[in-house]
């Protein structure tokens, strides 16, 4: 199939799928994920996305950050980062032991426990903050727990797919050397983000390179929207977002992670130049274009292109469904309660946050897909059954993702009263 008929195809399905969230007050993120899956079993679109096809699904996560990135507010995911630590550890952690234990049990292979145990690490942070965008909490405490924990999850889960994966497939030992390389490239990310936030992006300042070097201020993030008197600023903050994604592609982390770190710490005043009455108009111009991008039309592919993952083979299906829903409620369980417990009882949280971050931690994404295809594709470490076991626990854990967060929207938001066992235990 061409490649534009396959886009066409993709757009006719977001526009569906949208129109039925607004009609079913569901988020537009379950039906997208629905419409992918849909599609590639009845044959419309491929089980492996084309090069062009992907290539928009990768440009729209990193849309999708980088607008998520671009509304929040650098001070409070600073603050949320001390608080982050237990939800990352713990709500990895447990997980990974649910999906281990699980895996020995099913199939008795320590190599195929050790890697079903990894896929159940990272969390898919995209789809949980487009969930909670749709629910208008993107911005709540809960929202910048998760992405500051997830961020921390993802950097360990690097790590741990680094030293793990050679030790499975007999291809090297666990080095403490590479261990050290992985997390020194993660903090000189986070070095050179703080740089460029403090010292290259603004245009003016009272100590540092620019206080002392005033030339340096000619350079600054708004002389770069200041083009063309504001008509190119879109263009010159999605070019830093690249940039930044590309840095963290090239420092070991995933582009979206640099996508949201580009967002955030890009500020309003640096829209601020020219007349008086055009400064907000500007910013506020530039965020609704951003967002139409990244929600409307560009980003939902990715999550299209997410539910192509699962496609349909009724025996192999029969024969893995006992393993696949025993897995299924063991990492959901492990999950909600490892995460939600530590937010409680290491971040302090309150608990309506508590239990939101523990339903917002559910989703797996990207690091399970490397993680299978280097186990399955490469060196054919899975079976055909681990494949499509894990395959249909992450489809429904990313399924579940949007139903829980609307779930407990109501009392979250205080509209309902938290359920009595909630009440007991507030």
């Amino acid at each position: 199939m061409h490649d534009l008929q396959q886009l066409a195809l993709i757009w006719a399905s977001v526009f569906i799928a949208s129109w039925l969230a607004a009609k079913t007050k569901l988020t537009p993120v379950l039906y997208f994920l629905a419409a992918g899956c849909v599609m590639v079993n009845l044959g419309w679109l491929p089980g492996h996305s084309t090069p062009f096809i992907a290539g928009i699904s990768e440009v729209g996560i990193i849309l999708i950050m980088f607008a998520l990135g671009f509304e929040a507010n650098p001070g409070h995911f600073v603050r949320s980062m001390k608080r982050s630590w237990g939800i990352a550890l713990f709500g990895a952690l447990a997980p990974f032991i649910a999906a281990y234990s699980c895996a020995q049990y099913f199939w008795g292979d320590g190599k195929i426990a050790l890697l079903c145990g990894l896929t159940m690490t990272a969390t898919a942070v995209s789809l949980t903050m487009v969930s909670l965008k749709s629910e208008g909490l993107h911005l709540s405490g809960a929202a910048t727990g998760i992405m500051t924990s997830a961020i921390i999850d993802d950097i360990a889960s690097l790590a741990l797919v680094a030293i793990l994966i050679p030790i499975a497939t007999g291809a090297g030992e666990l080095s403490v050397t590479g261990i050290g390389i992985i997390v020194s490239k993660a903090l000189l990310f986070f070095i050179l983000i703080v740089i460029i936030a403090i010292w290259i992006m603004p245009h003016s300042a009272e100590k540092g390179l620019l206080a002392r070097y005033p030339i340096l201020r000619r350079f600054g993030m708004i002389n770069l929207l200041a083009v063309d008197n504001g008509s190119k600023a879109t263009l010159g903050i999605l070019l830093v977002a690249i940039a930044i994604s590309l840095l963290a592609h090239y420092l070991g982390l995933h582009p979206a992670i640099g996508a949201y770190m580009a967002g955030l710490i890009i500020k309003e005043e640096y829209f601020h130049f020219g007349k008086t009455e055009n400064k907000r108009a500007l910013y506020q111009d530039t965020r609704r274009i951003i967002d139409d991008v990244a929600f409307s039309w560009i980003g939902p592919i990715f999550f299209v292109n997410l539910g192509t993952n699962l496609v349909f083979n009724a025996d192999i299906f029969t024969s893995v469904l006992d393993e696949a829903l025993i897995l299924l409620g063991s990492v959901f369980i492990a999950q909600v309660i490892s995460a939600s417990a530590a937010a409680r009882y290491t971040g302090n949280f309150n608990l309506q946050d508590s239990v939101m971050i523990g339903f917002g931690m559910l989703g797996r994404a990207e690091l399970a897909f490397v993680v299978m295809n280097i186990a399955y594709t490469q060196h054919g470490i899975f079976t055909e059954e681990v494949f499509y076991t894990l395959m249909i626990t992450i489809f429904w854990l990313n399924v579940s993702v949007p139903v829980t967060i609307r779930f407990w929207r109501p009392y979250y938001s205080g509209e309902k009263p938290l359920p009595a066992i909630f009440r007991i235990t507030n």
